[in-house]
């Protein structure tokens, strides 16, 4: 048995992984999927304080509070931040870091410096009568809809669960100065449906920091893949372990 721990992205709560927990359960796995401060049922907690640190604390206080061992840390878009953290915190916890269509940081750097789009956003909020709050994309015209998802149900469903980021989750640097998290194996899975205009992804290098060679998967679907790919995805993250 394996243990994955899922952590979702900037806007989201737990609930995005409804479709997938039950799928890597029933294959015999532990699966924890927790909401992040300022979301779901910590949604109460959100303040202009929580930042990328707040919620790097979020998954290691869950890895360490419940004893976690080699785990599948999979992280989703901004959540890329979070894992490479906490690789950095706690690597010998960690058995494979998994970028679900996430932002790949180097040190130091921040989701501005990711994906540099990002810088509207934050001044925006920061323009605003809040001066810290990032309301979450809004939905497009298909193909774009709602983070890729366009059926009429699932983006209903998926807005609910939508709530307000923070220009601190945004613009906190990433310390990832902790050698032993090289050796920790990584998988990308690119999400290849339609990309709004202004969000990048950089290429994979070719060699892994663990010295193997990079394992990158796709998905032809949108950014939210698990709520329009949940099956494809179990397949993928099962693959792993």
């Amino acid at each position: 048995m394996s243990t994955f721990l899922l952590v979702h992205g900037a806007w989201h709560d737990n609930r995005c992984w409804e479709r997938v927990v039950p799928l890597l359960e029933a294959a015999g796995h532990q699966v924890v999927a927790p909401s992040l401060t300022g979301y779901g049922d910590k949604a109460h907690l959100l303040g202009p304080d929580v930042g990328l640190d707040t919620h790097t604390d979020d998954v290691v206080g869950v890895i360490t509070e419940r004893d976690l061992r080699d785990v599948v840390l999979v992280g989703h878009s901004y959540a890329g931040l979070v894992i490479s953290a906490v690789a950095h915190r706690i690597p010998e916890r960690l058995a494979h870091l998994v970028y679900l269509d996430a932002m790949v940081p180097r040190d130091g750097e921040s989701a501005a410096d990711v994906i540099p789009i990002t810088r509207q956003l934050i001044e925006a909020a920061e323009r605003s009568e809040s001066g810290w709050r990032v309301p979450p994309m809004p939905e497009q015209p298909a193909p774009y809809g709602l983070f890729g998802v366009t059926d009429p149900a699932d983006v209903a469903w998926l807005r609910a669960m939508l709530s307000d980021h923070t220009v601190r989750c945004l613009q906190q640097p990433v310390r990832l100065d902790n050698p032993a998290a090289d050796a920790i194996a990584r998988t990308h899975i690119h999400n290849e449906g339609a990309r709004p205009p202004g969000i990048t992804r950089r290429p994979v290098p070719p060699i892994q920091p663990n010295g193997t060679p990079a394992q990158v998967h796709t998905l032809p679907t949108g950014h939210d893949c698990m709520i329009t790919m949940p099956a494809e995805l179990s397949a993928l993250l099962l693959a792993l372990v």
